[in-house]
């Protein structure tokens, strides 16, 4: 018999079929057993009559629990009643392998949930955020591809910080000292001189010590990098790219919004309306005006402050122009003015922050080098980044978007530990 879906089999809507998966839900009486049966693809209500089965295969269905393997066959009909609308008259049952008791129930707290992630992936909540994870990074790569970028790969062991020293994992490297890469970032500025438009998606590590609900210490970044782009182009394509993926989870995944109950019309606008752009030193004239908030010129926005902000927008916006002093060394110096950098950070609604970092790149070594000790860094680890404004250096820019935290805003999660299948945070690397 030939194997289907329990997705084909909805759509097929009536006569024989044969599916096969693991029980979801299940629930027992005398002469007849309810079962709920699960795939990748859906759920589906199964009823067992003891005497339409053989006699070994009803005590083995009274034998079923949770997450019992199973394959069937059956006539498939609608019925309002059952979860997905349709409801399968079992003629043949097979058992793959009898579940143990299951270790989550309903009602279990998050650290529980967390604990026995490796489980908990199988339940429809997350299966439903793993799929348009799997939709987001297919439209990350189709939205670059249109456009003609390389995808390039840049190393996972690096000897130098790209986003700052306090925030890197020091590896033993053959009895020398080196790190995980914050970014792709420096070695990409070596690549784009030969590629000139090029992007990756790749893990990415930050020792921050920091347990909200934003943060992750591995997490998966999406970057590129293009030479003779102004900021105003870049902001432009990190708009077009935010625009197409929340326009394909929309089209590729409504029913896993559905299930995570995920109200669409927060989304649509982003669709609708141009990304407001304002300045940093805008940004903290609003928190004072409609806030209440004084933030000191000079200070980053906190989590908090850029929170507040996103409360007077209903879709992304960009904040521009930073503080020179609070920003990366390689961030390139306003020629109108030298105390800011032309960079930016996009900012999502419904309290999500920061999920894009970019700028236009610093094109002269002697501004580098200085930037460099300023920052107190030994210049002699940076000996072969510097040599690409040796020869022929160009204007070039780019940004890094953290991909879990746009499915957070996507999904409409209230923590990024569930955008990402295993998370990995100051407090957990297990399981």
């Amino acid at each position: 018999m030939k194997y289907i879906s329990i997705q084909e089999a909805i759509k097929k809507g009536k006569g024989q079929i044969s599916i096969r998966g693991w029980v979801y839900r299940e629930r027992k009486q005398k002469q007849m057993a309810f079962l709920i049966i699960r795939d990748s693809s859906n759920i589906i209500q199964c009823v067992v009559k003891k005497d339409k089965v053989k006699q070994k295969q009803w005590t083995d269905v009274n034998e079923l629990l949770i997450e019992s393997s199973v394959k069937l066959t059956g006539t498939i009909k609608p019925d309002k009643r059952a979860p997905t609308g349709y409801e399968i008259q079992v003629s043949d049952l097979e058992v793959v392998d009898f579940a143990e008791v299951f270790p989550i129930s309903k009602d279990q707290s998050p650290e529980h949930l967390l604990d026995n992630r490796h489980l908990w992936v199988r339940s429809r909540k997350q299966t439903a955020i793993l799929k348009i994870r799997s939709t987001i990074f297919g439209a990350i790569h189709e939205y670059f591809r249109k456009k003609q970028f390389y995808e390039h790969q840049s190393p996972n062991f690096t000897p130098n910080a790209c986003e700052g020293g306090s925030t890197l994992f020091k590896v033993n490297y053959f009895n020398q000292d080196i790190y995980l890469t914050q970014s792709w970032q420096l070695y990409a500025e070596a690549v784009v001189f030969a590629l000139e438009k090029i992007y990756c998606i790749a893990p990415s590590f930050r020792a921050e010590k920091s347990k909200t609900s934003r943060h992750l210490t591995e997490y998966w970044h999406a970057e590129v990098e293009q030479t003779w782009i102004t900021l105003d182009e870049l902001l432009d394509m990190a708009e077009g790219l935010i625009k197409h993926i929340v326009q394909t989870v929309l089209k590729e995944n409504k029913q896993e919004l559905k299930i995570l109950g995920r109200d669409i019309k927060k989304l649509e606008p982003t669709l609708k309306k141009r990304f407001p752009r304002i300045t940093y030193t805008q940004a903290l004239e609003l928190l004072n005006q409609k806030k209440k908030i004084k933030v000191k010129w000079g200070k980053d926005l906190r989590t908090i402050e850029e929170e507040k902000i996103v409360e007077l927008y209903d879709v992304p916006i960009f904040v521009t122009h930073y503080p020179k002093k609070i920003k990366a060394f390689y961030m390139l110096e306003d020629k109108k003015d030298p105390k800011v950098v032309e960079c930016f950070d996009c900012l999502a609604p419904e309290a999500n922050g920061e999920i894009i970092g970019g700028s236009s790149r610093e094109v002269h070594s002697d501004k580098l080098i200085q930037r460099l000790k300023d920052e107190g860094e030994d210049i002699a680890n940076y000996d072969w980044y510097l040599d690409l404004r040796k020869y022929g250096s160009v204007p070039h820019a780019g940004f890094g978007m953290g991909v879990e935290r746009i499915i957070k805003w996507v999904c409409g999660l209230d923590n990024i530990k569930d955008a990402i299948a295993f998370p990995r945070t100051m407090l957990r690397c297990r399981p």
